[in-house]
């Protein structure tokens, strides 16, 4: 399944969230505080759905939209990126003071959230083809970095905002569907390893 679109035009239905939020920024008709919360939610959206796009491809594998997920997953992760540096510099506007800031640092929501935004700069960094011919090998491990970042940014929602229910229906299908991805993957691998052990069988017969 092709984008019916160019894949700028992917780019702007990503923004749009995003263009929404400046545009009533602009107004005055919302606070930097009132825009911690969606810039949070759109970051956490889109780094699950960047997250699913390979165990979804395992589950649908007759489908061709995963396939599709998984060849743009890459620009959700950058999207996440982008809504969660919008969440960082709106916390830092609000907060208004490096003191108050630091006063609060420690508290487990607060940290949580630091930390995971730190992971999530690397990833973004190395989101593209230079970085993956660069990297080669350790592209992919660095890339793993997203699973920590994902389990900060779930313990960062959860005590920030003192409830479990909202953040556990995003977390949830992710948990259930990276379960299946591990289980799927490693029963292929299993029928690999056999089938091989079969063919050299045959060989030394």
């Amino acid at each position: 399944m092709a984008f019916p679109f160019p894949r700028y035009f992917l780019w702007l239905l990503l923004s749009v969230p995003a263009i929404g939020m400046l545009v009533a920024l602009s107004r005055g008709s919302i606070t930097y505080e009132g825009l911690l919360h969606p810039t949070g939610e759109f970051a956490a959206r889109f780094m699950i759905i960047a997250m699913i796009a390979t165990p979804l491809r395992l589950l649908f594998s007759d489908s061709r939209w995963p396939f599709w997920l998984v060849r743009n997953r890459r620009y959700f992760g950058v999207a996440a990126f982008g809504y969660a540096l919008l969440h960082t510099i709106f916390y830092i506007i609000d907060m208004n003071s490096v003191q108050a800031m630091l006063d609060e640092f420690f508290a487990l929501g607060i940290w949580t959230g630091w930390a995971a935004f730190l992971i999530f700069i690397p990833l973004a960094i190395t989101s593209n083809d230079a970085s993956m011919r660069l990297l080669r090998r350790s592209w992919k491990m660095l890339q793993r970095g997203v699973y920590p970042a994902a389990i900060l940014t779930l313990v960062h929602w959860i005590f920030v905002h003192n409830n479990v229910g909202p953040a556990m229906v995003h977390f949830i299908p992710l948990a259930a569907l990276e379960t299946y991805r591990i289980v799927a993957q490693r029963k292929r691998g299993r029928t690999a390893g056999a089938a091989q052990a079969d063919i050299d069988t045959a060989k030394s017969n």
